[in-house]
């Protein structure tokens, strides 16, 4: 848990340093950024309690299930979301863009360990 913690703090100081502090092109530096804060994501969210038992265990596939579910509603309706948002302050016609990869697995390894952890606090 400490390890994903560290890489994923890591990674997001660098994309704060990156945006803000270095110039020209950097988008592989921005590709590898994104890469490690999922990787620490995913770390924190396979990582092991120090107390595992079946419950723990349950709590954690319902947090991955209740994750993909909404997921998946995330990458279905937030596109037509942002369209209709972006036509509504822009008055000129804005074009329909679909979710990055990054996003979608980001989204879904928040939603997962917000859950679970929630789970875990109110059993």
């Amino acid at each position: 848990m400490y390890v994903g913690i560290a890489i994923t703090a890591l990674s997001i100081i660098g994309m704060f340093i990156r945006a803000f502090a270095m110039e020209g092109d950097t988008e592989l530096l921005k590709t590898m950024l994104q890469k490690t804060v999922l990787v620490g994501l995913l770390l924190m969210s396979i990582s092991k309690d120090k107390i595992e038992d079946e419950m723990t265990i349950q709590l954690r596939s319902q947090s991955y299930m209740v994750a993909f579910v909404v997921g998946v509603i995330y990458a279905l309706v937030m596109p037509y979301i942002e369209f209709g948002v972006s036509n509504a302050v822009h008055a000129g016609g804005e074009e329909f863009k679909s979710l990055g990869d990054f996003q979608v697995l980001l989204f879904m390894l928040m939603i997962q360990l917000m859950f679970y952890h929630n789970l875990k606090r109110f059993r």
